[in-house]
């Protein structure tokens, strides 16, 4: 019996330490090394001090900012809490929720009909990105919080837009906190 039992319980242990120790290890230092970047979470630093990732939205309200669209996780894009709403396209709440986001865009940004992604959370909720759509009616709002003519604002959406991957994969897509960043760095302006 025990000499059946050894077989298995060393077969166990050193796949657990293969597997479970020594691949996982190795597939992290090869990505640090390859991707130092991505690897460490893709973090943004301004002056050392860490701002945000690039792959997690964060909430911005100031009128200065682009808004990035709803969250569903959470009280503003609470990581802890990261899914989607889980509504049904005739659900109420889902309903009455995208009627008051509409409703938010149209009062901060003046457009008759703001873009889908104003209005809807991702399936996270945790997006980091809007499409282009979204982050170019934002612009004139931008505009008159930093006293900056509105094609100067346009220009650096345009600039920040990230194509699709290998050029066919995914939609157009502006990242949000990166684009904020940008704009601080080329309008810096007086907080609301």
């Amino acid at each position: 019996m025990i000499s059946h039992l050894r077989p298995a319980i060393v077969a166990t242990v050193f796949f657990t330490l293969l597997l479970g120790v020594a691949y996982p290890l190795t597939v992290t230092g090869i990505a640090s090394l390859a991707f130092p970047f991505q690897a460490g979470g893709s973090m943004l630093r301004d002056g050392g001090r860490v701002v945000g990732s690039a792959l997690v939205g964060q909430p911005f309200s100031e009128a200065r900012y682009l808004h990035p669209r709803p969250s569903a996780a959470g009280s503003g894009y609470d990581a802890s809490a990261s899914s989607g709403s889980n509504y049904g396209p005739l659900n109420p709440d889902l309903i009455a929720r995208a009627r008051a986001d509409a409703e938010a865009v149209r009062a901060a940004d003046g457009v008759a009909r703001p873009p889908a992604d104003a209005v809807t959370a991702s399936a996270s909720g945790l997006d980091p990105d809007i499409s282009p759509a979204y982050a170019r009616v934002q612009a004139a709002r931008i505009a008159v919080a930093r006293g900056v003519p509105a094609e100067q604002v346009q220009a650096v959406i345009e600039q920040s837009i990230q194509a699709p991957v290998l050029g066919f994969l995914g939609q157009p897509k502006v990242n949000v906190l990166m684009t904020n960043r940008l704009l601080d760095r080329r309008f810096p302006a007086a907080k609301d």
